[in-house]
């Protein structure tokens, strides 16, 4: 069911040549024309990381009503964890920012019951996170759990890397935040102008938006968008040594593989930003589905 929805999706965001050139739509609520879009933004590098202040900025220049609820802490790699304590702290520590001292799921969760408790926002826009939210990075980001944790709860929902396929450098990673930022309004302008009065996507499906750092200070524009699939590859490699005290040393390398075609990979590494529509459940497909009940047809108790 899940691959089915791909085309639609195609169709709705590249059947017009040029993301990047889209005539920008009028600001309107899926709810009511009359007021802005509603947007809560969250992120899993903290509320007051560059990256979400940077969407806030360039969001509510766009017209859009922005309320940053996002983790109080830096919670990179916290994937869709969700924390299950019987309180929680959340400082409001300016108008239109909340703070919650968890996860990113949890500060979605939090804005959704409390800080939006007349009305869910039109969307969720997780981001834009410090480095790429890729092949396996994506399944254990902080930033892809948010939007996950929107999409359970029935609200469209994008999360929005900005980063390249080496580890990030700080000030050009920074820099090509502004563009993400820029493509990112481009792209809601693009769902709301076909959205008319309806949801921005189609339920159950959100976008996991990947921007590349162009250029040595990381300013320049992107070669294009690619509606993408999540290459399978881990991306990432642990190795353990032993410290013979009953603690292992652990360094973390990249450990690409070479990129499956049409995945978020090759677009990234092809300097395109990479679009990849995503799901809140991990169902296999009809395919995959069917090849594993061949597998186990004649399994018994």
């Amino acid at each position: 069911m899940r691959r089915k929805r791909v085309l639609p999706l195609a169709a709705l965001l590249l059947c017009v040549p040029g993301l990047g050139a889209t005539t920008p739509a009028a600001a309107s609520s899926p709810s009511d024309t009359s007021d802005p879009l509603r947007i809560l933004l969250t992120n899993d590098d903290g509320y007051n990381a560059p990256g979400i202040r940077v969407m806030f900025d360039r969001l509510t220049a766009a017209g859009y009503d922005v309320t940053i609820v996002a983790p109080l802490t830096n919670q990179s790699g916290a994937g869709t964890r969700m924390m299950s304590a019987s309180t929680v702290t959340v400082k409001h520590p300016e108008p239109r920012v909340w703070a919650v001292d968890g996860t990113p799921g949890d500060s979605v969760a939090f804005g959704l019951s409390e800080v939006f408790s007349d009305r869910a926002p039109d969307l969720v826009v997780s981001g834009t996170n410090f480095g790429p939210n890729v092949a396996g990075l994506a399944t254990h980001s902080g930033t892809v759990g948010g939007a996950i944790a929107a999409l359970e709860q029935g609200v469209p929902a994008i999360a929005v890397s900005t980063g390249g396929l080496t580890a990030p450098v700080y000030e050009p990673t920074v820099n090509a935040m502004k563009p993400t930022s820029d493509f990112t309004v481009k792209l809601i302008e693009r769902l709301q102008g076909r959205a008319k009065f309806g949801r921005l996507l189609p339920e159950g499906v959100g976008l996991n938006v990947n921007h590349p750092v162009i250029g040595k200070d990381g300013t320049g524009t992107a070669q294009g968008t690619a509606l993408t699939t999540q290459d399978p590859q881990p991306f990432l490699k642990a190795d353990y040594t032993d410290n013979g005290d009953g603690t292992w040393k652990v360094t973390v390398n990249v450990a690409s593989q070479p990129a499956q075609k049409g995945g978020d990979v090759e677009a990234l590494s092809a300097n395109k930003v990479s679009v990849t529509p995503i799901s809140p459940n991990w169902n296999s497909g009809a395919v995959d589905f069917a090849r594993t009940a061949a597998l186990l047809s004649d399994l018994r108790p």
